[in-house]
């Protein structure tokens, strides 16, 4: 896996960890989820300064924002039991499309 696709993995990784502590902080009322939030975004957003160096912002940003997308509605539906309705899917399909014609089509993103 390119290095610049691996930087931008766990950017992923940490913006939904942050924003899962974000749903379970209760609007920074509990401590822990609270620092998990500020550590989660930070670590994120450092990730995605080096994913930077080799691609460009808006692809950058594309995959980091749709990925998290993706991850959080999980999340959202496994831990906290919140529903999604058939638009929502279908909304979140047209976002992996997306990043997959970018990825495979693009010559703007590394391959």
């Amino acid at each position: 896996m390119p290095k610049p696709y691996l930087f931008l993995i766990v950017a992923v990784l940490f913006e939904t960890f942050g924003t899962t502590c974000l749903q379970a902080s209760q609007q920074f009322t509990r401590l822990l989820p609270s620092i998990g939030v500020a550590l989660g975004f930070a670590g994120s957003f450092y990730m995605l300064t080096l994913t930077l160096k080799y691609m460009p912002l808006g692809i950058v940003y594309a995959f980091w924002s749709g990925l998290g997308i993706i991850l959080i509605t999980a999340i959202g539906v496994v831990v906290f039991r919140q529903s999604v309705d058939l638009a929502a899917v279908i909304g979140m399909a047209l976002i992996i499309a997306g990043i997959l014609v970018i990825h495979l089509f693009s010559n703007t993103a590394p391959h």
